[in-house]
């Protein structure tokens, strides 16, 4: 039987090609005015998500890699 995948974490992670899981930094919507350009700059990037929280993920997403 499959098993369905979290509709919320398919619309915020991708799995890279090793398995990791990347996700988009939060914190580029508003209130960017006061915000120094280096910073803004580091937010753009997307991050790989820690070993703990993957865990998580990866069970929300069964059929990922």
């Amino acid at each position: 039987m499959k098993i369905k995948s979290h509709s919320g974490a398919k619309k915020r992670f991708k799995f890279t090609k090793s398995g990791k899981i990347k996700y988009k930094k939060a914190g580029l919507r508003h209130l960017l005015i006061g915000m120094s350009s280096k910073r803004a700059r580091r937010l753009r990037k997307p991050d790989i998500l820690d070993d703990s929280n993957a865990l998580v993920v990866k069970r929300k997403l069964p059929y990922g890699r």
